[in-house]
């Protein structure tokens, strides 16, 4: 047992008024911060869910996405060995609009989930008629009577952060990382200490049968060559610039140097997904741990069930599970001495049974160069005793500090954060946790202490026009364009101010208002704009639906506008407007499409901009197109923020605003 500088809760009241400190001189003091902070975000959550179930009516949950009910259920096969549950109305009618995606946590109940047994399940999938849902235990009468679906908390998060907290402050080495004190920023000279070469001995360099910095331009190579030599370095990749695929390129490199598993993590599935596919396409022996329900489907062959599924035990394991399931049934009619011995045999036959299971999960993990996983998805119990020298995190400035250090307690001496300070910062649910401080990244706080980041300087996404104001005014003016502009010609179907330049700010004289259930915000007037502009952008057949994204900062707003282009079921297969996305900007971080429609809703007399004050959200909104940007909002309030007030300054001094779409 190791012992530990702190205990398993804070020793003293927290003050969470304080600033996050850049730099902690008390190894206590951390813990107690973290700890409380991740205690308040989990209990905030399991208050508002529960919350939700006691004072929302029916309707609020529906239209605000949380809950489905009256859904029918049936079995529809076997999911790495969980069953698999489809849901859907029982006139099999679109289900509302909702906010169940893949991966989601979700609470199968009948009709009061606060006081009756749970079913919990994780979203396979979703259709516009059908939910499905992969579950351990299936729900008994599954077919009879009707059923009800909530988002639930994640607990599980939560218990292994804290783990990673007390492993991060341990005084034994091996159950931490010895990294610690330049994580906590206690070193004398930060920039030195984290240049130093990891003490990592792995195979010489003249093992290397490729060259992994070919294809990588001049600042990917600066970035690569930092990563692969330091013991701790920050990549930093503004929109476009290649992140991942840097990111991979050094993955790549120390899986054949190093001579050392790897961990290589994000704090989202879909951006481990991209990491994982982004190695198998180089041809290496990536493996995926965690739940295959929350992996893509074509990388699902590259999950740990999958490769325990294929092993070459598997027969054996078989045979005695069939063993083990006749014993049983035989117990039943046996009794006495018979019986007890009937009781040894499956004992035995049970611990044989996980012996070889544990060898052929160890026999898989032992042969991968890479394990991928998310960040709180490394605090598996699979691979609980399992060290990692190197760690790179792929989205840190996404991930709270308290998550990044799942990963690192692996035993990182070799770390690589890869994320952009400029863009969204962690997704805090609770409020108070986010004043405390929760939302700042440790790829941030190691900003703060004075290191510098490795800059992706050349973007490879945005016509040039759109990306001229982000660059000057988020990343000094150092982004350079690695497209040229005749190879993001101006979509056809909208009215350009500037053929050349495919930016447009739509000015809308609407007022934006309250959603009848919940406190979100949306402005009928522009989606109504929205809804016209995309139906003439698709007309000349120069981009498809599938082409363009609609995102807003506002939930109410997307859910109006996704109303509006499903009154006629046009976003539905073989529809219309088949494969157009509508987002929040949150949701749409890390994403592109060719042409953005952008509604900013904000439409008021007292210059109130709510989720628009946040430059970051500005940054993320603005640079999600390639071919072509569309903005609509109403300028008289968006110029009270400084931010949307030098870009609407620099948008008219640019001749982009397209009053002619609204005269």
């Amino acid at each position: 047992m190791s012992r530990l500088n702190s205990a398993a809760l804070p020793q003293e009241k927290v003050d969470l008024s304080e600033k996050i400190p850049a730099k902690w001189s008390r190894s206590q003091d951390h813990f107690d911060r973290m700890t409380e902070l991740i205690r308040i975000e989990l209990d905030d959550e399991v208050a508002l869910v529960e919350e939700r179930w006691k004072t929302w009516t029916k309707h609020r949950l529906v239209s605000s996405g949380y809950a489905l009910f009256d859904m029918t259920a049936r079995t529809n096969g076997r999911f790495f060995g969980d069953d698999i549950l489809v849901f859907e109305h029982p006139k099999r009618v679109n289900l509302p609009d909702h906010r169940f995606t893949n991966g989601d946590i979700v609470l199968i109940s009948r009709t009061r989930p606060w006081d009756e047994k749970v079913v919990e399940g994780v979203v396979l999938d979703q259709h516009q008629k059908r939910l499905r849902v992969v579950v351990t235990d299936r729900p008994k009468d599954l077919k009879k009577g009707y059923w009800r679906l909530d988002r639930g908390a994640n607990r599980v998060a939560h218990d292994r952060m804290h783990q990673a907290l007390i492993s991060f402050h341990s005084t034994e080495r091996e159950v931490s990382t010895p990294l610690r004190d330049l994580i906590l920023g206690t070193v004398h000279d930060m920039k030195a200490s984290a240049e130093l070469p990891p003490e990592i001995h792995g195979k010489t360099k003249s093992s290397l049968t490729q060259d992994w910095k070919i294809g990588l331009n001049e600042s990917q190579k600066q970035a690569f060559e930092a990563a692969i030599q330091q013991r701790l370095t920050l990549v930093q990749g503004p929109p476009g610039t290649g992140k991942t695929f840097t990111a991979i390129r050094i993955l790549a490199y120390l899986a054949q140097t190093s001579g050392q598993p790897l961990l290589a993590t994000a704090e989202s599935n879909v951006a481990v997904d991209n990491l994982l596919e982004g190695l198998l396409d180089l041809g290496i022996n990536a493996l995926r741990i965690g739940r295959p329900v929350k992996v893509r489907d074509h990388l699902r062959d590259a999950t740990l069930d999958a490769h325990v599924d294929a092993h070459h035990r598997q027969e054996e394991l078989d045979d005695l599970r069939d063993d083990f399931r006749e014993l049983n049934r035989e117990m039943a009619s046996l009794k006495g001495k018979e019986k007890g011995l009937a009781h040894r045999d499956s004992r035995q036959l049970l611990n044989q049974i996980r012996r070889i299971e544990r060898e052929v999960i160890d026999d898989v993990l032992s042969k991968a160069e890479i394990i991928c996983a998310t960040t709180v998805g490394c605090g598996h119990n699979i691979i609980a005793d399992r060290r990692f020298p190197i760690v790179l995190i792929d989205e840190a400035t996404q991930a709270t500090e308290p998550s990044s250090l799942v990963p690192i307690c692996k035993g990182a001496r070799q770390l690589i954060l890869v994320g952009d300070q400029q863009q969204l910062p962690p997704t805090v649910i609770s409020q108070t946790a986010e004043d405390g401080g929760l939302n700042f990244s440790l790829f941030r706080r190691l900003l703060a202490c004075g290191l510098e980041t490795q800059m992706l300087t050349t973007q490879y996404r945005m016509h040039p026009a759109i990306r001229e104001f982000p660059s000057a005014r988020f990343y000094e003016n150092r982004l350079l364009d690695g497209c040229a502009r005749e190879e993001r010609q101006s979509p056809a179907g909208f009215l350009w101010p500037n053929w050349d330049k495919p930016v447009a700010f739509v000015p809308v004289m609407g007022v934006e208002e309250v959603e009848e259930e919940g406190k979100s915000k949306r402005n009928r007037d522009e989606a109504a704009m929205v809804y016209s502009i995309v139906q003439e952008l698709v007309q000349p057949g120069d981009i498809t639906p599938s082409d363009i994204g609609i995102i807003s900062p506002y939930n109410g707003q997307v859910r109006l506008i996704q109303e509006l282009f499903d009154e006629h079921s046009s976003r539905e297969i073989g529809g219309r407007f088949e494969g157009l996305e509508i987002k929040s900007v949150d949701g749409y971080q890390g994403r592109e499409k060719e042409v953005i429609v952008f509604s900013c809703v904000r439409a008021n007399e007292d210059g109130e901009v709510g989720f628009l004050s946040d430059f970051r959200r500005l940054n993320v909104a603005i640079t999600r197109a390639r071919r072509g940007l569309i903005l609509l909002g109403h300028p008289q309030t968006l110029q009270y923020d400084h931010n949307w007030k030098s870009y609407l300054e620099w948008m008219e001094e640019s001749k982009l605003f397209a009053w002619h779409i609204t005269s």
